[in-house]
């Protein structure tokens, strides 16, 4: 749960530390948001690939090298003074990240009996998403009274304290003869359009949220410190849903993930419309934050149930396509932003939301 915690902190952070960042690296915004795209479009490449590669390495010796990695990026992203060392750094860290929750979630749901695999991944997401509750507005006011560069080397800490954790304490076992290496499940039609759909979801989300700080300035109109409170609300929203839906999963896991894919076109759509008044924004804004959570982690757990082989490969396939569709996210954001003020993006981001939801919807009456 540190390790989730610490890893999703990693990858949003930037997003909290936009402006900052871009002042001390004299580079555009656009360009501090493309950290973003380029951790998801590594993540997306790189999941499938290196799931097979460790396919028959003992998961502990994974996990280890897996923390070993996001401490070494987390010191070169706090001593970069440019801005290729820190995307460089971003790009390792994404390499990590890209087989972490592919070896993680069979790892630990592998622990329980089956019928309480969708809790043991609520508890998961839960830490991840404790990342936007703390981790990042942690980072970004930590980043605001000291420098960027502080809390990219607090993650090295948190990476630290995981990885003896790990290596001192899990099991080492055959990646095969693990109790969830398999789905209970399989049915390719469906984890096809598991995939779509996160795909989607993904890319309308972080059209939006990548620029959700200049959002909450220029469009609701927030203060900089108001703007610190508001992250700290959407983190808790997030929470809240995932808490609510691991709760809900092992009963209703198709449900789960139309639903949290519906709230979030709802609360991106209403952010579009009325985000210019602050009560209306800050309602769409934690309907949008209690669903971001719970679609990647209801996507998750649909690999674990419909993965047409190894759950650990699927979970890497679904990691991919959600990372891939963050880095469309982003970089269609950008595009949008030079066009269109920041509002543009989060209409983008709410149409294809509602594609994502189009397709379970019509895969559910399929199936029905």
């Amino acid at each position: 749960m540190l390790s989730a915690f610490t890893f999703n902190t990693a990858e949003n952070l930037p997003v909290g530390l936009l402006d900052a960042i871009s002042r001390s690296l004299r580079v555009s915004p656009s360009a501090v948001g493309l950290l973003v795209t380029g951790y998801g479009g590594t993540v997306a490449l790189a999941s499938l690939p290196l799931a097979h590669g460790t396919r028959a390495v003992p998961r502990r010796h994974v996990l280890t090298g897996l923390l070993a990695a996001l401490v070494l990026s987390s010191l070169l992203a706090a001593s970069a003074r440019s801005y290729g060392p820190l995307l460089a750094a971003r790009l390792l860290t994404a390499l990590a990240q890209a087989l972490f929750w592919a070896v993680m979630g069979p790892v630990a749901v592998g622990l329980f009996a089956p019928e309480v695999r969708g809790r043991v991944i609520g508890a998961l997401s839960v830490a991840g998403s404790l990342a936007l509750v703390l981790g990042v507005p942690t980072g970004t006011w930590l980043g605001g009274r000291t420098d960027w560069r502080v809390p990219m080397a607090a993650l090295a800490v948190l990476g630290l304290f995981s990885l003896v954790t790990i290596a001192t304490l899990l099991p080492t076992s055959p990646p095969e003869a693990e109790p969830a290496a398999y789905g209970t499940a399989p049915d390719t039609r469906r984890f096809a359009t598991v995939l779509t759909a996160g795909a989607l979801s993904a890319t309308g989300a972080f059209t939006g949220y990548t620029y959700i700080v200049r959002f909450l300035g220029a469009v609701s109109g927030f203060s900089p410190g108001a703007v610190d409170v508001l992250l700290v609300a959407f983190g808790t929203a997030c929470l809240a849903g995932v808490g609510i839906t691991g709760a809900l999963l092992d009963r209703f896991p198709r449900a789960a993930l139309t639903t949290a894919v519906a709230v979030q076109a709802v609360g991106m759509l209403g952010l579009c419309a009325s985000g210019a008044h602050p009560v209306p924004a800050v309602v769409f804004l934690a309907l949008t934050g209690g669903a971001l959570g719970p679609v990647f982690m209801a996507a998750q757990h649909e690999m674990l149930i419909c993965a047409p082989g190894r759950t650990d490969i699927a979970l890497a396939a679904n990691s991919g396509a959600y990372n891939a569709g963050i880095a469309a996210g982003a970089a269609l954001g950008a595009l949008i932003l030079p066009l269109a003020d920041v509002r543009g993006a989060f209409l983008a981001g709410g149409l294809l939301t509602t594609g994502a939801c189009a397709v379970l919807l019509a895969e559910s009456i399929r199936v029905g």
